[in-house]
C-alpha cells in the first residue's frame, strides 16, 4: 500500500504535503513512535506596501480642470469639519465620471455617505455624522488623506 524505503513511509509524507497544500501552513510535524518526520514548504514571499503620505518633496500632478476645482485650504480645526477615520485614497464619487456624492450647497442627511476612502484596496464609505448643509469640500478626488484630516464641512 505505501511505498516504504528504509523505514520511510513516502504515502505519509506525500499525506502531509497535501495538508500543507489544502490548509495553507507552512510546516508540519507529526511522530510515530521512534519516527518523527517534519515537511515544510518555503512561503511566497509576502510584500505589504504602507500607503505614503505626499510630502513637499513629492510633487502631484495637477488633476485636469474639467475632473476637479482647485480646493482652498481651510483650516484643520474646523469643528463643523468631518474628519478622516483612516489613511487612505479619498474619492468623491462611487465611479469615475460619475456624478459626486456631494456638491457644495447640497444638504445632507446623518448618515449619507459623503466620499469614500480607498485602504488597503478597500472602499470605505464616509457617513455623515449629522445632517445639514455642505459648506465646503477641502479635498480633491483622488488625493491621499491622513487620519484626522478634515474633509468637508456641514454647518
Amino acid at each position: 500500500m505505501s511505498e516504504k524505503k528504509n523505514g520511510i513511509d513516502k504515502g505519509l509524507i506525500r499525506d502531509l504535503a497535501n495538508i500543507l497544500n489544502d490548509t495553507d501552513l507552512t510546516e508540519i510535524e507529526v511522530e510515530q513512535d521512534d519516527l518523527r518526520i517534519r515537511v515544510s514548504r518555503a512561503g511566497a514571499m509576502q510584500y505589504v506596501q504602507a500607503p505614503i503620505a505626499a510630502g513637499p518633496a513629492f510633487a502631484q500632478a495637477p488633476a485636469p480642470a474639467a475632473v476637479a476645482a482647485p480646493v482652498v485650504a481651510a483650516p484643520q480645526d474646523n469643528k463643523n469639519a468631518v474628519t478622516a477615520p483612516m489613511v487612505g485614497t479619498v474619492y468623491l464619487s462611487p465611479a469615475p465620471g460619475a456624478r459626486p456624492f456631494v456638491e457644495v450647497g447640497a444638504t445632507v442627511k446623518e448618515g449619507q455617505t459623503l466620499l469614500i476612502i480607498e485602504a488597503m484596496k478597500t472602499m470605505n464609505q464616509i457617513p455623515s455624522p449629522r445632517s445639514g448643509k455642505v459648506t465646503e469640500i477641502l479635498v480633491n478626488d483622488a488625493q491621499p488623506v491622513e487620519y484626522g484630516q478634515s474633509l468637508v464641512v456641514i454647518e
